[in-house]
């Protein structure tokens, strides 16, 4: 092998060592760029030293990708040199012109393409050992990092572009929710739970109240025998105590309270009165999460919710707002929600008064509750009208037919979901 051979052979492997450290470097770029930051602040608490190294590169972009690049640039050119000293001597001038072609080629392929693949696709296995090798560059290579730097900076801050450090992108809740959704790696309760947490913003007490016409409370009015009939049958443990109607609530009894009274030979109503806590009133529309924090700083489990005239709307208690974050402490569908019964053909008779959203949970249903919260003001905002008799209506995908209409009220209505869905049509069928 001549001296001539032998240069060519030693360009080739030059050439060869280069492409290498070209693919390092675009590699080590896009896998820093795409690291979870999430995952890297999390990784830095627990201590692991190349993400800890990672994240101090990481906190001043610029100087990364002024070391990657100059690094890669020197190597590109460089490798660009040999090139055409090879061509030069292997093809003449015509090699002048087929080298850079040909390098161009290469280095696309193996120094840009495939590393950066693989890179994004692994970024952490690629970027912890990296940052070793990074740092100790950028302190050696730092005089023409920060002269690329300051030139670079002076360019971009007219722009606006901030180029002091990294930008901490902080997730909304509804990307927080999406994140949940898609890649957390939870077993789904504890994922539904979570989520529960962040729907408490969407929610107002509204929701999941016990109506004003469902309220079971003491009318102090009533006579003693009937009291206390109510208070050993309720299945509640605090009752609304109001005079004449539940628009005057005077307080609200804890039923552990009421064996003080019960054990005396003669039972009062002014002792009754005695046992009673003072009500503590909530106004309508507000958040769960608000009304959430409100039970807790004011150390109460039952709020009376009032409109703005002050007349009662309903009630609300701790235990409804739990159950909104863990879901129902029943997974027995009669038990949970008693207004929906199923049938044996696997359809529902659903009073008229539940609520929708309670619907929905319990049966894995999507019906509407933008607008009317329960199943009788949704079958009428469709209807748009009190129908005189029973009528069949499809809202979407569910098939509803009203079984029974009393003091303009649907009491009670039939509902399954059908085979193909029916996107936003409603069909009306007269029964009579």
């Amino acid at each position: 092998m001549n001296t001539a051979e032998t240069s060519v052979t030693l360009i080739l492997v030059a050439i060869f060592v280069l492409i290498l450290l070209s693919a390092y470097f675009s590699g080590s770029e896009t896998a820093m760029m795409a690291l979870n930051r999430y995952r890297l602040r999390h990784l830095v608490n627990e201590g692991h030293p190349g993400a800890r190294r990672a994240n101090e590169l990481l906190s001043r972009p610029d100087r990364l990708l002024g070391v990657i690049l100059i690094g890669n640039n020197l190597v590109n050119f460089l490798a660009a040199s040999l090139a055409t000293v090879i061509g030069l001597r292997l093809l003449g001038d015509v090699g002048l012109v087929i080298a850079p072609v040909v390098l161009t080629f290469v280095f696309l392929i193996f120094a840009e393409v495939a590393p950066k693949t693989i890179a994004a696709q692994y970024p952490e296995a690629l970027a912890y050992p990296s940052s070793y090798v990074l740092q100790p560059l950028l302190r050696l290579l730092y005089p023409f990092v920060w002269l690329v730097n300051a030139i670079s900076n002076a360019l971009l801050r007219p722009l606006g572009v901030n180029t002091q450090g990294a930008v901490h992108d902080r997730l909304s809740i509804e990307e927080l929710r999406t994140v949940l959704h898609e890649s957390a790696r939870l077993p789904i309760r504890r994922q539904n739970m979570l989520l529960g947490i962040l729907d408490l913003e969407k929610i107002t007490v509204d929701d999941i109240m016990v109506t004003r016409e469902e309220i079971e409370g003491i009318d102090i009015d009533d006579n003693l025998g009937e009291i206390v009939n109510l208070i050993c049958s309720s299945q509640h443990t605090r009752l609304p105590v109001y005079k004449d109607n539940v628009n005057n609530i005077i307080g609200v009894l804890h039923l552990r309270r009421a064996a003080r009274f019960l054990r005396e030979e003669e039972l009062t109503k002014a002792a009754i009165l005695q046992e009673t806590l003072q009500p503590y009133f909530v106004p309508e529309g507000t958040p769960l999460h608000t009304q959430l924090f409100n039970f807790q700083q004011h150390q109460e489990r039952l709020g009376i919710v009032v409109d703005e005239y002050g007349d009662v709307q309903g009630i609300v208690a701790l235990e409804d707002i739990l159950e909104e974050i863990v879901g129902e402490f029943t997974t027995d569908v009669a038990a949970s929600i008693p207004e929906i019964h199923p049938q044996s053909d696997g359809t529902y008779i659903i009073d008229g008064g539940a609520l929708l959203r309670d619907i929905n949970r319990s049966l894995g249903w999507a019906l509407p509750t933008r607008g009317p919260r329960t199943l009788n003001g949704l079958i009428l905002e469709h209807l748009e009208m009190i129908p005189e008799s029973n009528v069949c209506v499809g809202i979407d995908e569910y098939r509803i037919e009203t079984l029974q209409i009393k003091d303009n009220m649907i009491r009670s209505a039939h509902i399954w979901r059908a085979q193909a869905r029916t996107e936003g049509t409603i069909e009306v069928a007269d029964e009579s």
